[in-house]
């Protein structure tokens, strides 16, 4: 089975504009049109049995619509995260009533929702996360369609980490986008999962392995950011690593099950 835990995808009302002006900004060619339904195609074409959509409330009055299309559209091979934005007033109801549609975790961008991660203001929206056994992914690192200053660094994700023990903590793009040398620094080894997503075309084969041989393949969750990368490609990347078969289907799909609980 291989599960993508990193993908986008938005209402058909506003799929085209987005999918627009975001590949405009970032300067990055889409390989969907950003629907659900393209999404389900992609995953046909690239042999994908699920895929996790991650959505992200850029202001705070879009936490609500953007949770109820994404409690909407699950089923059996569309899982939707969570999306809460630091300055939405009632976060901890929000929160609760995604727990109680029993959606698996909550999707930040610290970038885009202009906050640091370890700012210690953000503590009680992360405790309320985890308190209802939900799992947070930060975007990490650098957001190539964004200024300066970057709001997720390794570091400051390891200070997340050591906060809250024990907690489902993911990292996208292998820890920190553009950032690995701090990755190696601050996070191979914590209690952290990294994400494959968009790492491919930037990471070459033995630096790749060697992160995941050093943090550990049991930490490491298929991931591709669809429509920015390419289902089938990232697959194929996968699958052309210096490791041995049991650790590339962990990778591609059997740590992702055991993460998101997922009964299959």
């Amino acid at each position: 089975m291989i599960i993508d835990v990193h993908t986008h995808c938005f209402d058909n009302v506003i799929a085209k504009k987005a999918i627009s002006v975001l590949s405009k900004k970032s300067g990055i060619p889409a390989h969907t049109d950003g629907t659900v339904s393209d999404l389900i195609r992609s995953m046909d074409e690239s042999h994908i049995d699920i895929s996790v959509i991650q959505p992200i409330a850029t202001k705070p009055k879009q936490t609500e619509v953007i949770n109820r299309w994404g409690t909407s559209i699950n089923n059996e091979r569309i899982i939707s995260f969570g999306t809460i934005h630091p300055e939405y007033p009632n976060w901890k109801s929000e929160i609760r009533y995604l727990a109680s549609c029993k959606v698996k975790g909550i999707k930040f961008h610290p970038d885009y929702q202009e906050f640091f991660v370890d700012d210690p203001k953000l503590f009680p929206i992360y405790e309320e996360v985890f308190s209802h056994n939900m799992i947070a992914l930060f975007h990490a690192g650098i957001d190539i369609g964004l200024p300066e200053p970057c709001h997720c660094t390794p570091k400051g994700l390891r200070n997340i980490v050591r906060t809250f023990k024990g907690a489902r903590i993911i990292a996208a793009h292998m820890g920190g986008c553009g950032l690995w040398n701090e990755v190696e620094k601050y996070l191979v080894g914590e209690d952290i999962y990294f994400d494959t997503s968009y790492t491919s075309h930037a990471l070459d084969l033995d630096f790749m392995t060697r992160i995941i041989k050093n943090h550990g393949v049991d930490q490491i969750l298929f991931g591709t950011d669809s429509p920015w990368g390419n289902q089938d490609s990232e697959v194929e990347f996968i699958r052309s690593l210096h490791l041995n078969d049991e650790d590339k289907d962990k990778i591609l799909g059997k740590n992702a099950i055991k993460v998101l609980g997922l009964q299959l």
